[in-house]
């Protein structure tokens, strides 16, 4: 995409000021709840800074306020009323902000995730949170191992120019 004076620009899930996050039932951002960091160790101690996780012990409240902590975009992605993997790749690129012309495929996924960020600049890290990941005969083991490779690869890119990208997930 580009922008006045053929600047690049990017949806606005990205150009969401670190601290804030989006909500995936709003186009608006809100700040973060502040945190106190005094004596407190950090949430991602033990987490990887490029990978793809069960979002298991983790909080989402947590996970966006260490984003807020960390100055890190907070992406949140609730998948619980997606059936097929048209609703769920619906359900991201509405929660994220993709461009209108977002192709709804895994491809067009790999391409918001990456390159199109990387175009805007340093970014200061990601972390993204996809819940409620269903377990449909139209959304199966092999569609959701496909979308979680999507996001591992991004990770894998970020890691190379060295920008954290964790992402959590949850299966219904």
């Amino acid at each position: 995409m580009v922008g006045q004076q053929g600047a690049p620009t990017l949806p606005a899930r990205m150009q969401v000021r670190p601290g804030h996050q989006i909500h995936h039932d709003s186009h608006h951002s809100h700040t973060a709840p502040p945190m106190d960091t005094e004596g407190k160790i950090s949430l991602f101690k033990t987490v990887p800074p490029n990978i793809v996780q069960s979002i298991r012990a983790f909080r989402v409240n947590e996970l966006q306020q260490e984003a807020a902590h960390l100055q890190q975009h907070f992406l949140y992605a609730y998948c619980a009323q997606a059936v097929t993997k048209q609703q769920v790749l619906t359900s991201i690129a509405t929660a994220f902000h993709f461009p209108r012309h977002f192709g709804k495929n895994f491809d067009a996924l790999h391409d918001c995730l990456t390159d199109l960020t990387h175009k805007a600049g340093k970014q200061p890290g990601f972390v993204v949170v996809l819940e409620q990941l269903p377990n449909t005969q139209k959304f199966d083991k092999e569609a959701r191992e496909t979308l979680l490779d999507v996001f591992r690869d991004a990770a894998d890119y970020w890691a190379e120019k060295k920008v954290p990208f964790r992402v959590f997930y949850s299966f219904q």
